[in-house]
């Protein structure tokens, strides 16, 4: 593990377990997927859940390439939740207090979703709206967001564009 001092820490609320990251996210966005909002709802009914999701449904994330995150304390305390079996994706929980940290993959993309929430008030603000065709209210927001029905050419290129970095760099810790 690096001995940098990260760019963004985020702590599930007992504390107990923390989650770093290097440098900028890839994207901060606002997904309203059938699946976060699934996951958000399945939270909500766990006692003491850190909230999943926002006022209007959405989930926010903070991209981050895959090898510049690190569970820093308290990895024994994740538990992964999966919306069914054969699902890929693992929405990681601090079992300690319920908080949702973050979202990986079983089939390595090159990034992990961090849950915005847990990182504070010094998380960057959310730059776009994903998925909002799954958007539950038809209420628009009046923030100028940029928002997309699905995954924006933008968003990917962004992605697409940090993949080969991780070729040639050294990962500054693991995720469970």
């Amino acid at each position: 593990m690096t001995t940098r001092k990260p760019t963004y820490v985020a702590h599930c609320q007992c504390g107990a377990v923390e989650i770093s990251a290097w440098g900028q996210p890839i994207i901060v966005n606002a997904c309203y997927c059938d699946d976060c909002q699934a996951a958000a709802q399945r939270l909500a009914v766990t006692a003491n859940s850190g909230p999943a999701s926002s006022v209007d449904g959405s989930t926010e994330f903070m991209m981050f390439r895959r090898d510049r995150i690190a569970c820093t304390r308290g990895a024994d305390r994740l538990l992964a939740m999966r919306l069914s079996a054969p699902s890929k994706t693992r929405r990681m929980i601090a079992n300690c207090c319920a908080t949702p940290m973050y979202m990986a993959f079983d089939d390595k993309r090159p990034w992990v979703s961090a849950f915005r929430t847990p990182f504070g008030a010094d998380a960057p603000p959310v730059e776009m709206r994903i998925c909002t065709r799954f958007k539950r209210s038809e209420e628009k927001a009046e923030d100028g967001l940029p928002s997309h029905p699905g995954y924006p050419p933008a968003m990917m290129v962004r992605i697409l564009a940090a993949w080969p970095f991780m070729l040639f760099s050294r990962p500054v810790g693991t995720l469970p």
